[in-house]
Order: structure tokens, then sequence, then C-alpha cells
């Protein structure tokens, strides 16, 4: 990595253009409208987001990927949010499924799945919340027993990302229920033409509408030894452990680039906008809130970049990217907030972007761990 700020080196703004002009050209409003309507982006998308160079940013060459780094995944993060696109799951699919494959999976594992997830043949999600289990991980009751060369999966998942469309996917289960956070073990199922794997609902959501996050069955799900991540048994809860720093860094830098859009779509409102014969922009609590606003946005970017510049060097840790996450997204339901209500009424229709916003927010506070949990992560550095 080159001096100075991280998404100041060229080859980041040089990527950052491409994305820009691949989302424009592929993803109008029109057509991300068609996918809320349809609750889930085009299958044919996530195609040509792989033509494009989107998928596989981080993965190494080796195996069929871009060898690129945390600055690319949050740059196409930050392209997707600054328009508004937050249902697409490749920030998932890249920089949370991938890398476990990528650092703990045999060599076996690595080169058969990571290079169709480059080409977009497989779409992953990962399997972690069940319906009486979501933050507390050893709460999982999915299980995964031993059979001759095969594990039998029998459990069910709910709130999965990209749940409709992946056909890999990495399944959180027990294959010791008595062993506590040490018979947690990440499993990957390859569901194209796997007996006893169901899809449940695409869940109706309060937000995010075209995403596809789904229930998912397991019913005497077989699958090989050979798909145990890292081929042994209870590395899940450490292997988790060791890379949900990064999903939160990744929900802290998506709240930014949805704090940057509200900005942008308030301030042009009220510099258009009329009321008591002025622009909304000249009176002063106008004015105030914006500062107020533009000031949160402000610190939140500096430690955001900061933890980026942190976790490049490989010493974000988890009491920091807790704080990320915590304090980005009250930080983005804040100001979201204050922007909708400049807009007045027509912040309250559904067609306008900013209640889009609104609604997409409130779920950056529960998903990836809620804020009570992170506060609890926070407080043992104490």
């Amino acid at each position: 990595m080159t001096s100075g700020k991280w998404d100041e080196d060229e080859s980041v703004v040089m990527f950052a253009e491409s994305v820009g002009k691949f989302l424009d050209r592929e993803a109008s409003p029109e057509t991300y409208a068609k996918w809320r309507e349809d609750g889930v982006v085009d299958r044919a998308f996530w195609t040509k987001a792989a033509e494009a160079g989107l998928l596989g940013l981080s993965i190494d060459p080796e195996y069929g990927g871009h060898g690129g780094d945390f600055r690319h995944e949050a740059t196409l993060i930050r392209q997707l949010f600054l328009r508004g696109l937050n249902a697409f799951g490749a920030p998932l699919h890249n920089a949370i499924v991938a890398p476990y494959i990528q650092m703990y999976g045999t060599e076996d594992q690595k080169r058969r799945w990571l290079p169709k997830m480059v080409t977009g043949e497989l779409i992953s999600a990962i399997a972690m919340s069940e319906p009486g289990a979501g933050s507390d991980l050893q709460g999982v009751r999915t299980r995964a027993v031993r059979d001759g060369d095969s594990y039998v999966i029998n459990g069910q998942k709910t709130f999965i990302t990209n749940g409709q469309t992946a056909n890999l996917i990495a399944v959180i289960c027990k294959t010791d229920p008595e062993a506590g956070s040490r018979g947690v073990s990440i499993v990957f199922v390859e569901t194209d033409g796997c007996p006893g794997f169901q899809r449940g609902r695409n869940l109706d959501k309060l937000g995010l509408e075209a995403a596809d996050t789904s229930e998912l069955f397991f019913e005497d799900v077989r699958v090989p030894v050979e798909n145990l991540l890292g081929g042994t048994e209870g590395q899940g809860f450490y292997q988790l452990m060791q890379k949900l720093p990064q999903e939160r860094l990744m929900i802290a830098v998506q709240a930014l680039g949805a704090i940057d859009r509200a900005m942008a779509l308030t301030i042009d409102y009220v510099k258009e906008r009329n009321a008591f014969g002025k622009k909304l922009i000249d009176f002063q609590n106008t004015q105030f809130k914006l500062a107020e606003c533009k000031t949160e946005a402000a610190v939140a970017k500096a430690f955001v970049d900061d933890c980026i510049e942190t976790h490049l060097r490989e010493g974000l840790d988890a009491t920091r990217a807790s704080m990320a996450k915590l304090w980005l997204s009250e930080c983005e339901a804040r100001v979201v907030d204050e922007c909708l209500q400049l807009f007045g009424g027509y912040g309250y229709m559904a067609e306008y972007p900013i209640a889009q916003m609104y609604r997409d927010a409130r779920v950056q506070r529960i998903y990836g761990g809620t804020s009570e949990i992170m506060k609890v992560l926070i407080s043992r550095s104490l």
C-alpha cells in the first residue's frame, strides 16, 4: 500500500470510477425499483458484476481472484451505498464468505470454490442466525453429525442474506453439542441438486426490499466430510471470531456511504425547495441542522478511515471494530432522521429516496451484532 490516505491511492480511485460507471449503466433507479418489487437482485446482474471484475476482489490470483485488499472491498461498498444499492449482496460474498475459505480452507476447498466465486458460478451466503439464536452463536442448534464419509445436517436458519440466490452456503452448526463454543463448526453446503435442502420464505422486511433475506431448511442434508471448513471439527467459533471485526468494519463503511448520500440528497433539496418566500437553505435552522450533520459525517469518516488503515496493517481488534460498528450505525440513524425531517411531508413519501434510506438504515443497528452486543464487547476492554 502506498503512503497517504487509503482512498486516494491511484489504483483505488480508478477502481471507484470503474465501479461507478458499471453501476450507473447496469443498476439504474428503474432497474433497482424492479428488484425491490421482486424481492431479489436479478441473477443476471451477478454475472455482469463478475464480468466487470466486482466479484472476488480480495481473492488471490492463484485461485482466479483479483488480488485486491480491503481498500477495494470498501470502495465497492461505498459506491453501492452512494447510489442506494444497499441490497446487492456482493460485499458479503466477497469480504465475508470468501475470506473464510481463503484463510481457513484446505487447498482442495480453495481450488473447488474460490474460482467459481470469482466468475459468479457460485454465489455464497453464511447461515448463522436461527429462530432461537441471533447474536448468541453458542445457542446454535443446527447439527452436523458425522456418518462415514459425510456430514448429515439438520436445522433451520433465518435472516440469511442472499438466501434465495446462493448456491454455496457456509452453515454454522454444532458438530459436538456438549462442547460449547468448541463444538461449533462451519460446514459448506453446495445447494445445486442437494436433497433435503429447502429455501423457505423470502422474508418481508421493513427495508432492503431487494435483498433476498430468507429462511433456509436442512433436513438430512448430506455433504462430504471434505466440506468441513479447514478439515478439523470445533474450529468454527474461533474462525468466526477472527473474521467478525472485518464484517463490523464493513457495516461502518456502509453507514458512512449512507450518511454521505443522505447529506447530498438533502443539500440539493433544501437549495431548491421554497418556503415562506425563500429557500429552505436560507433558514438558520436548516443551516444549523446540516452543520451538525456535516460535522458528524466528518468525524465518522476520520474514524472509519483510521480503522481501515489499521485493518490493512492487520491491527484492527474486536473492540475497535465493535466501536466502529456501534458509532457509525447510530450516527447513520441520527443523520438520516435529521435529513428526512428537512424534507418535511415529502420525506414521509415512499417514492423519495430519503424515505427508503430511513427504512434501510434501521437494520444497521441489528445485523452483524446488535448495538447492545457491541456495547457488551466494548465494555470488556474497560
